[in-house]
Order: structure tokens, then sequence, then C-alpha cells
């Protein structure tokens, strides 16, 4: 019996879009539907950068369905100090899912000693325990990042004081990444190493465009966008995102197609295929790639798009050995090869349909997380205080919490909501 090309299309698909589809069951190690997560750290947290990335492409990028986040970033804070603020800040949130980034404060920017490393360590079982007593599921131990290796206590001065006082702090923060490493290994939780991947866009990065394109921040600590993106990177790795964003398949002999989860064919006409899509691949931005405000820029020293960002376009049924592909406003040209093995849409046109309806995304995740900085750092932290003053007005304050947490309710959900199907055309042209 012959199969017509569609139903030839969907028995390929069926096989292809297998890798597709995680298990949606809430394991101890895996997001599940519905999962709310936990952004916590310091100060390079509280910048609401990599935070911000890592819940734009939760809510936009990949299949988990519901999932919502809350940064916990605080200024200067190390493991420590998060663990005795937990009861209060943290642990009333009620997260499954929860990620952390300490060492940066922790290390005192000073060399490594023994009372450091056992502190560290104390402190960091001690949070992955609690976490897990108030009933976080799944758990990423992130290490720290590391500092620029020429913007970290440069001075004018001393040309070589940057390079010797990265060397040194960096070298710490690596004894810390092992400790969080070994907790984690220790705690039977995940890890995320952040520290590695930061050296290595930064020695990359440095090498084409000079020392002024820091990885670390302009002060040697705090990261620009582009570091940031190096961390969320670690952290949605940790996190167990696969990158598979979709895939669509085209017959060009019948002018038909097929896409995968999250996407939907809705008509093929003469080379040109519309589909609606559910599912964003992440969007990048920045024209100016040496600037390190750009998240362009250091994708190319990074391999976010191969492991997290792939939304392939596979083309088979060519006549000729090249074709081109026009996806919204811009049209590349390829070998017919390379597009029967698929091309991944999102590293090809980063200028594409989604990059507005993206950007929609991400400025909804930002005005949330600008105001969950307040809530935690000022109302909600402080409201212990009150009632050990005014005893007699606990009922005020247990009501002031909950209008504030009322507040703060609705926001995930406008995020959610911010994910709105886009409908967008791939034409091949031979």
């Amino acid at each position: 019996m012959k199969l017509s090309t569609l139903h030839r299309l969907a028995f390929t698909a069926s096989i292809v879009f297998a890798s597709f589809m995680p298990a949606r069951a809430a394991e101890s190690g895996k997001l599940a539907d519905g999962d709310y997560v936990a952004i916590v750290g310091d100060s390079i947290t509280e910048q609401k950068q990599y935070s911000a990335f890592i819940e734009a492409y939760l809510v936009a990028c990949q299949p988990v369905k519901g999932i919502t986040a809350t940064q916990f970033g605080w200024s200067g804070e190390t493991s420590w100090g998060f663990l005795g603020r937990m009861d209060n800040d943290f642990v009333p949130f009620g997260v499954k899912v929860a990620t952390t980034c300490y060492g940066m404060n922790d290390g005192g920017y000073s060399p490594m000693d023994d009372a450091k490393a056992k502190r560290y360590r104390d402190a960091q079982t001690a949070i992955v325990k609690k976490m897990k007593a108030a009933g976080v599921r799944f758990i990423v131990v992130g290490s720290p990042g590391g500092v620029d290796t020429d913007t970290f206590r440069r001075d004018a001065k001393n040309p070589t004081q940057a390079a010797e006082a990265s060397a040194m702090y960096n070298k710490t923060l690596g004894g810390l990444r092992d400790i969080a490493k070994e907790v984690a290994s220790a705690e039977g939780v995940a890890f995320a190493d952040v520290l590695s991947p930061m050296l290595d866009v930064m020695a990359k990065g440095k090498a084409k465009y000079g020392p002024a394109y820091h990885v670390g921040g302009g002060d040697g600590v705090h990261p620009d966008a582009n570091g940031h993106l190096v961390m969320a990177y670690a952290f949605l790795k940790g996190l167990g995102a696969d990158g598979n964003v979709g895939s669509v398949i085209v017959d060009m002999t019948n002018n038909a197609a097929v896409a995968s989860d999250g996407h939907k064919v809705v008509s093929a006409a003469s080379g040109a295929f519309e589909v609606e899509s559910t599912r964003y691949p992440f969007c990048f931005t920045g024209d100016d790639l040496k600037s390190t405000s750009s998240t362009r820029g250091v994708i190319e020293f990074l391999p976010f798009n191969q492991d997290l960002n792939r939304f392939t376009l596979v083309v088979k049924g060519l006549k000729k050995d090249r074709a081109r592909v026009t996806w919204g406003s811009k049209t590349k040209e390829f070998a017919a090869g390379d597009l029967a093995k698929g091309i991944n849409l999102a590293a090809e046109f980063l200028d594409n349909p989604f990059s507005e309806p993206f950007k929609a995304v991400h400025e909804a995740v930002k005005k949330k997380q600008n105001f969950e900085t307040p809530l935690i750092k000022t109302m909600l932290h402080g409201l212990p205080d009150y009632e050990r003053f005014l005893p007699d007005e606990k009922e005020t304050f247990a009501k002031l919490r909950s209008a504030m947490l009322a507040k703060y309710k609705p926001m995930p959900a406008a995020v959610t909501a911010s994910v709105k199907p886009v409908k967008h055309t791939i034409k091949i042209e031979e």
C-alpha cells in the first residue's frame, strides 16, 4: 500500500520528533509541568539579567508547560547570609525547583584558606538540606562565575595588577566551584559549572575583540549581558534543557510539511509554508557584536544555539544543488545537502519573526523581576523586625504580608500570557 506524502512525512516525523517529547513526571532531577522555580544568588543575580534570560527561556522556549519563576538576588550576599534568611524570605514561597549561585562574596576577594572553604561547604550543604526539607524537588547548585582578567582591580598606575589579582581570585573561585560540585554530589542534586564557561568565553572573546571586551563586567565582578548569557547557559544546562525548540520537515516534491509539538503547519503553497508556533526560539540582541551589552556577539564563543536553541528546518525533495530560504524579512542560500540534514533557523536567522515577540516576553519577565527585589528585600524581609517591635500588631502585619503577595500573585501569569502564538512563513525557492 502506498502512503501519501503527508503520511510519509508524518511517519518520518514520528521518529524524528520523539526526541522532542521529554517526560512530564515530577522527577527529582527534571522540570515538570507547573513547576515554580527560584533563582537564588547575590548581587549578580540581583542584576536581573541571567535570571531574566533563564525565566524567558523556561516560559517560551522549552516544552514543559506552566513554568513560573522568582529571582531572590540580594546584593553583597554570601551562602551563609542566604541560609540565615531562608525561613522568612524563601521557604514561604513554596518553590519546587531552585538554582543557587554563591561564591563571589564568599571568597572574600582573597586567596583560599581552610576556614573559608569549610564555611562555604557547611553553608552550601545546609542550604540544600533546608531546601529539601521545604519541599524543593529539583535543586541545581551553581558555582560562582569568574572575575574579569582585565577589569578586576584594574589600576592605571599598575598595568599588571588586574592580571595578578584576577589570577589569584579566579583560583579561589575555582576552589569554591569544586566545593559546590562536591556538595551537589554528596547531596544527590544537580550542579552547574558557571566558572569554566565564563573563563573560556572570556579568553576567546578577548582574543578576538581585545582586553576591552570584558565578560566579568566593567568592575570585574558584575557582568554585562554577554557574561549573563554565559551564566544562563550554564544554569539551563544544569536544569536539563535539551535545546530542542522544534522542527519543521518539508517535502518539496509534493509541497507538504509537518511540524513538531509546539508548532503547527497552517498552509502550504508554492514553496511557502505558514507555521503557527507557541514555542519560541531564544532571540538575541545587539548589532554591535563587540559590545559587552550584546548577546549576539558572545554566541560566537558559546554553544548556546547548538546546545539550547535548535529550531530545525529539514527540506527534502530539492531538484537543484542549492536553495534560498526566506524566513521573515531575511533570505539566505543553503546547499541542498545541508537542508536535507537540517539547518538551525535560530542560528542562521538572528533577525527573525520571533525577535519582537520574544522581546515582549523578556520585557514582561523584567517588569515582574523588578518588583521581586523590593518585595523580598524591603517588604517581606523587614516584617519580622516590625513584629518584634510591635507585637500587638501581628494581625496588621499579617494583612500587609497577604496584600503584598496578592499584588505579586498575578505577575507570573502576566509573563505566561505574554507568550502568544506567532504565525510565520518559511519560503523555499530553487
